[in-house]
């Protein structure tokens, strides 16, 4: 913080900020400012895709599992369309697996789901 500060100060004083002015008009070109979420933040591997969960799954809620795929940058919906990318299926699965099958979506289990967010 001591360096912060000091900084801070030495961008305060006017004789500084003429400085900084004089070598802008020269053609300086500061570096932007970098949002602290940007330098930090890593590509989302599922972002862009939809998914809805169906059934019971082995070992997860359905709120850890759509916990899962939201951290990864996915979508989580409540009903199956021609937009769904994936449905994590587990057992007992009714109307949606079947929607689902009739439009041609991929299906993946509990563990598919884990593997492609590791994988990814």
């Amino acid at each position: 913080t001591e360096i912060a500060q000091s900084v801070h100060q030495w961008f305060r004083v006017p004789a500084n900020q003429a400085l900084i002015d004089r070598l802008q008009t020269a053609g300086l070109q500061l570096a932007r400012e970098v949002n602290s979420n940007e330098a930090t933040s890593k590509p989302k591997p599922l972002s862009g895709k939809t998914f809805v969960i169906t059934g019971t799954l082995p070992t997860l809620t359905r709120d850890e599992a759509k916990a899962l795929i939201q951290n990864a940058g996915g979508k989580v919906t409540g009903s199956v369309s021609s937009k769904t990318n994936y449905v994590v299926v587990g057992e007992d699965a009714g109307s949606k697996l079947a929607k689902a099958e009739a439009l041609g979506i991929t299906q993946l289990s509990e563990a598919e789901l884990q593997d492609l967010v590791a994988s990814l």
